[in-house]
Protein backbone atom coordinates (compact mmCIF):
# COMPACT_ATOMS: atom_id res chain seq x y z
CA UNK A 1 0.00 0.00 0.00
CA UNK A 2 1.30 3.69 -0.51
CA UNK A 3 -1.55 5.20 0.69
CA UNK A 4 0.70 7.18 4.06
CA UNK A 5 3.06 4.60 3.65
CA UNK A 6 6.96 5.06 3.64
CA UNK A 7 7.75 3.51 0.06
CA UNK A 8 6.83 5.93 -2.70
CA UNK A 9 6.54 2.32 -5.60
CA UNK A 10 8.83 0.29 -7.08
CA UNK A 11 9.85 2.67 -9.99
CA UNK A 12 12.38 4.42 -7.86
CA UNK A 13 15.84 3.65 -7.98
CA UNK A 14 17.60 6.38 -5.59
CA UNK A 15 16.47 10.08 -3.97
CA UNK A 16 17.58 13.00 -3.91
CA UNK A 17 17.37 14.38 0.36
CA UNK A 18 13.86 14.70 1.77
CA UNK A 19 12.81 16.54 -1.48
CA UNK A 20 13.59 14.30 -4.88
CA UNK A 21 12.66 10.60 -5.77
CA UNK A 22 14.98 9.47 -8.94
CA UNK A 23 14.42 7.18 -11.30
CA UNK A 24 17.88 7.14 -12.69
CA UNK A 25 18.82 6.24 -16.40
CA UNK A 26 21.87 4.58 -17.72
CA UNK A 27 22.85 7.45 -20.04
CA UNK A 28 20.57 10.66 -19.14
CA UNK A 29 20.48 13.47 -21.08
CA UNK A 30 17.41 15.35 -19.66
CA UNK A 31 15.99 15.34 -16.25
CA UNK A 32 12.28 15.84 -16.28
CA UNK A 33 11.01 17.23 -12.76
CA UNK A 34 7.44 16.71 -11.87
CA UNK A 35 5.47 17.60 -9.40
CA UNK A 36 2.24 16.40 -7.82
CA UNK A 37 -1.04 17.95 -7.40
CA UNK A 38 -2.78 18.94 -3.95
CA UNK A 39 -2.59 16.37 -1.65
CA UNK A 40 -0.62 14.14 -3.77
CA UNK A 41 2.80 12.51 -3.81
CA UNK A 42 5.98 11.46 -5.72
CA UNK A 43 3.71 8.17 -6.24
CA UNK A 44 1.77 9.81 -9.20
CA UNK A 45 4.67 9.90 -11.01
CA UNK A 46 5.71 5.81 -10.31
CA UNK A 47 4.92 4.36 -13.50
CA UNK A 48 5.83 6.92 -15.97
CA UNK A 49 9.57 5.88 -16.25
CA UNK A 50 9.24 2.80 -18.58
CA UNK A 51 6.55 5.26 -20.95
CA UNK A 52 9.10 7.90 -21.38
CA UNK A 53 12.34 8.05 -24.07
CA UNK A 54 15.45 6.82 -23.61
CA UNK A 55 17.50 9.25 -21.84
CA UNK A 56 15.17 10.76 -19.41
CA UNK A 57 15.69 11.14 -16.11
CA UNK A 58 12.76 11.23 -13.93
CA UNK A 59 12.66 13.16 -10.10
CA UNK A 60 9.46 13.18 -8.10
CA UNK A 61 8.87 15.89 -5.82
CA UNK A 62 8.07 14.60 -2.58
CA UNK A 63 6.49 17.86 -0.64
CA UNK A 64 6.74 17.25 2.88
CA UNK A 65 3.71 16.10 5.15
CA UNK A 66 2.55 13.07 3.77
CA UNK A 67 4.15 9.31 3.04
CA UNK A 68 7.96 9.11 4.30
CA UNK A 69 7.79 13.07 5.44
CA UNK A 70 4.74 12.50 6.80
CA UNK A 71 5.89 14.02 10.67
CA UNK A 72 7.42 17.11 8.49
CA UNK A 73 4.80 20.18 8.55
CA UNK A 74 3.36 21.13 5.31
CA UNK A 75 4.70 24.17 3.77
CA UNK A 76 2.54 27.39 4.29
CA UNK A 77 3.34 29.39 1.57
CA UNK A 78 3.81 28.70 -2.60
CA UNK A 79 6.96 30.91 -2.15
CA UNK A 80 8.38 28.74 0.54
CA UNK A 81 7.98 25.61 -1.61
CA UNK A 82 9.12 26.78 -4.64
CA UNK A 83 12.12 28.18 -3.29
CA UNK A 84 12.71 24.31 -1.88
CA UNK A 85 12.14 22.55 -4.35
CA UNK A 86 14.56 25.01 -6.02
CA UNK A 87 17.42 24.20 -3.73
CA UNK A 88 16.66 20.43 -4.04
CA UNK A 89 17.43 21.07 -7.70
CA UNK A 90 20.61 22.45 -6.74
CA UNK A 91 23.52 20.09 -7.68
CA UNK A 92 20.84 17.97 -10.73
CA UNK A 93 21.50 20.88 -13.11
CA UNK A 94 23.90 19.53 -15.36
CA UNK A 95 21.53 18.56 -17.72
CA UNK A 96 18.70 20.12 -19.25
CA UNK A 97 15.39 20.19 -17.50
CA UNK A 98 12.40 20.48 -17.91
CA UNK A 99 9.25 21.04 -15.35
CA UNK A 100 5.92 18.89 -15.58
CA UNK A 101 3.42 19.67 -12.83
CA UNK A 102 -0.42 18.35 -12.90
CA UNK A 103 -2.86 20.72 -10.73
CA UNK A 104 -1.04 22.65 -8.18
CA UNK A 105 2.14 21.37 -9.39
CA UNK A 106 1.09 23.24 -12.42
CA UNK A 107 1.71 26.34 -10.39
CA UNK A 108 4.88 25.01 -8.36
CA UNK A 109 6.72 24.02 -11.50
CA UNK A 110 5.77 27.24 -12.84
CA UNK A 111 7.28 29.25 -9.94
CA UNK A 112 10.09 26.90 -10.21
CA UNK A 113 11.16 27.91 -13.41
CA UNK A 114 11.25 31.45 -12.66
CA UNK A 115 13.60 30.72 -9.65
CA UNK A 116 15.54 29.34 -12.23
CA UNK A 117 15.35 31.12 -15.39
CA UNK A 118 18.46 33.61 -15.02
CA UNK A 119 20.24 31.43 -13.05
CA UNK A 120 23.75 30.26 -15.39
CA UNK A 121 24.08 26.61 -13.78
CA UNK A 122 20.21 26.03 -15.51
CA UNK A 123 19.30 25.28 -18.51
CA UNK A 124 15.52 24.78 -18.05
CA UNK A 125 13.66 23.65 -21.99
CA UNK A 126 10.62 23.38 -21.40
CA UNK A 127 7.25 24.05 -18.61
CA UNK A 128 4.83 21.56 -19.27
CA UNK A 129 1.51 22.09 -16.88
CA UNK A 130 -1.27 20.23 -16.77
CA UNK A 131 -5.45 20.64 -15.19
CA UNK A 132 -5.08 24.35 -14.22
CA UNK A 133 -5.04 28.08 -15.68
CA UNK A 134 -2.01 30.20 -15.79
CA UNK A 135 -1.44 31.21 -12.26
CA UNK A 136 -2.05 34.90 -12.04
CA UNK A 137 -5.52 34.13 -13.78
CA UNK A 138 -7.98 33.92 -10.54
CA UNK A 139 -10.78 31.21 -11.30
CA UNK A 140 -14.09 30.14 -9.56
CA UNK A 141 -14.39 31.27 -5.99
CA UNK A 142 -12.06 28.96 -3.68
CA UNK A 143 -12.83 25.30 -1.98
CA UNK A 144 -14.10 25.55 1.22
CA UNK A 145 -11.18 24.42 3.32
CA UNK A 146 -12.98 22.83 5.84
CA UNK A 147 -12.81 18.57 6.13
CA UNK A 148 -16.55 18.34 4.75
CA UNK A 149 -15.77 20.80 1.59
CA UNK A 150 -12.50 19.21 1.08
CA UNK A 151 -13.77 15.44 0.90
CA UNK A 152 -16.57 16.41 -1.14
CA UNK A 153 -14.36 17.83 -3.72
CA UNK A 154 -11.94 14.54 -3.69
CA UNK A 155 -15.11 12.86 -4.47
CA UNK A 156 -16.09 14.95 -7.06
CA UNK A 157 -12.47 15.36 -8.90
CA UNK A 158 -12.30 10.91 -8.15
CA UNK A 159 -8.62 11.88 -7.94
CA UNK A 160 -6.28 9.10 -7.26
CA UNK A 161 -6.45 7.02 -4.30
CA UNK A 162 -9.64 8.93 -3.57
CA UNK A 163 -11.05 5.62 -2.08
CA UNK A 164 -9.16 5.86 1.06
CA UNK A 165 -10.75 8.99 1.97
CA UNK A 166 -13.79 6.65 2.70
CA UNK A 167 -11.43 4.85 5.48
CA UNK A 168 -11.51 6.66 8.84
CA UNK A 169 -7.85 5.57 9.71
CA UNK A 170 -6.29 6.70 6.55
CA UNK A 171 -7.89 9.85 6.15
CA UNK A 172 -6.46 10.85 9.55
CA UNK A 173 -3.03 10.54 7.68
CA UNK A 174 -4.23 12.37 4.47
CA UNK A 175 -6.33 15.49 5.70
CA UNK A 176 -3.73 17.73 7.13
CA UNK A 177 -1.32 17.14 3.86
CA UNK A 178 -4.98 18.36 1.83
CA UNK A 179 -5.68 21.09 3.80
CA UNK A 180 -2.58 22.07 4.00
CA UNK A 181 -2.39 21.97 0.29
CA UNK A 182 -5.44 24.26 -0.26
CA UNK A 183 -4.65 26.48 2.27
CA UNK A 184 -1.56 27.34 0.45
CA UNK A 185 -3.31 27.88 -2.68
CA UNK A 186 -5.65 29.92 -1.54
CA UNK A 187 -3.26 32.34 -0.40
CA UNK A 188 -1.16 32.03 -3.63
CA UNK A 189 -2.15 34.95 -5.78
CA UNK A 190 0.19 35.91 -7.68
CA UNK A 191 0.66 39.00 -9.93
CA UNK A 192 0.63 38.73 -13.91
CA UNK A 193 4.36 38.01 -14.49
CA UNK A 194 6.50 41.63 -15.06
CA UNK A 195 8.94 39.58 -17.30
CA UNK A 196 7.46 36.54 -19.23
CA UNK A 197 9.27 32.70 -19.20
CA UNK A 198 11.60 32.05 -22.40
CA UNK A 199 10.97 28.49 -22.87
CA UNK A 200 8.46 27.48 -24.52
CA UNK A 201 4.84 25.86 -22.18
CA UNK A 202 2.80 23.03 -23.21
CA UNK A 203 -0.58 22.89 -21.61
CA UNK A 204 -2.39 19.81 -20.93
CA UNK A 205 -6.13 19.18 -19.93
CA UNK A 206 -9.18 16.84 -19.91
CA UNK A 207 -12.28 17.63 -22.08
CA UNK A 208 -14.39 17.52 -18.94
CA UNK A 209 -12.90 19.08 -16.20
CA UNK A 210 -14.69 20.65 -13.94
CA UNK A 211 -12.30 23.42 -12.64
CA UNK A 212 -10.14 23.57 -15.62
CA UNK A 213 -12.24 24.13 -18.89
CA UNK A 214 -9.79 23.22 -21.69
CA UNK A 215 -10.35 26.65 -22.81
CA UNK A 216 -8.67 28.36 -19.43
CA UNK A 217 -5.66 26.49 -20.71
CA UNK A 218 -4.96 28.99 -23.17
CA UNK A 219 -3.90 31.71 -20.22
CA UNK A 220 -0.56 29.96 -20.19
CA UNK A 221 0.26 32.11 -23.00
CA UNK A 222 0.54 35.03 -20.77
CA UNK A 223 3.37 33.71 -18.97
CA UNK A 224 5.86 32.87 -21.79
CA UNK A 225 7.68 34.87 -25.16
CA UNK A 226 8.41 31.05 -26.60
CA UNK A 227 4.99 30.10 -27.55
CA UNK A 228 1.86 27.74 -26.03
CA UNK A 229 0.97 25.01 -27.19
CA UNK A 230 -2.09 23.25 -25.95
CA UNK A 231 -3.23 19.66 -25.73
CA UNK A 232 -6.87 18.33 -24.66
CA UNK A 233 -7.82 14.28 -23.93
CA UNK A 234 -10.70 12.57 -23.01
CA UNK A 235 -11.15 12.80 -19.36
CA UNK A 236 -11.58 14.74 -15.92
CA UNK A 237 -9.68 16.56 -13.64
CA UNK A 238 -7.12 13.38 -13.71
CA UNK A 239 -7.50 12.50 -17.11
CA UNK A 240 -4.00 11.85 -16.97
CA UNK A 241 -4.36 8.64 -14.72
CA UNK A 242 -7.12 7.29 -18.32
CA UNK A 243 -4.78 8.42 -21.24
CA UNK A 244 -1.30 8.35 -19.58
CA UNK A 245 0.01 6.33 -22.65
CA UNK A 246 -1.43 9.26 -24.85
CA UNK A 247 0.11 12.26 -22.33
CA UNK A 248 3.24 10.82 -21.89
CA UNK A 249 3.53 9.79 -26.17
CA UNK A 250 3.16 13.41 -26.79
CA UNK A 251 5.26 14.57 -23.83
CA UNK A 252 7.99 11.94 -25.55
CA UNK A 253 7.81 13.50 -28.81
CA UNK A 254 7.81 17.38 -27.38
CA UNK A 255 11.13 16.52 -25.46
CA UNK A 256 12.37 14.69 -28.18
CA UNK A 257 14.48 17.85 -29.71
CA UNK A 258 16.26 18.24 -26.32
CA UNK A 259 17.71 14.57 -26.43
CA UNK A 260 19.48 14.95 -29.18
CA UNK A 261 22.69 16.38 -27.76
CA UNK A 262 23.29 17.90 -24.27
CA UNK A 263 23.31 21.41 -24.22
Amino acid sequence: MTVGGPGVGPAWTGTRGRWLRHHRVAEPRLRLVCLPHAGGTATAYAGWPPLLPAGVELLAVQYPGRQDRLAEPCETSMAALADAVTDALTGRLDLPVALFGHSMGSAVAYEVALRLRDRADADVVALLVSGRRAPHRRGPAPLPLDDAGLLASVARLAGPEAWAYDHPDLRELLMPSLRGDHRLLDAYRPDPPAERLRIPVTAYGGDRDPVCPATDLDTWAEVTDAGLETVVLPGGHFFLREQEAALLGHLGSRLAPYLEEVH
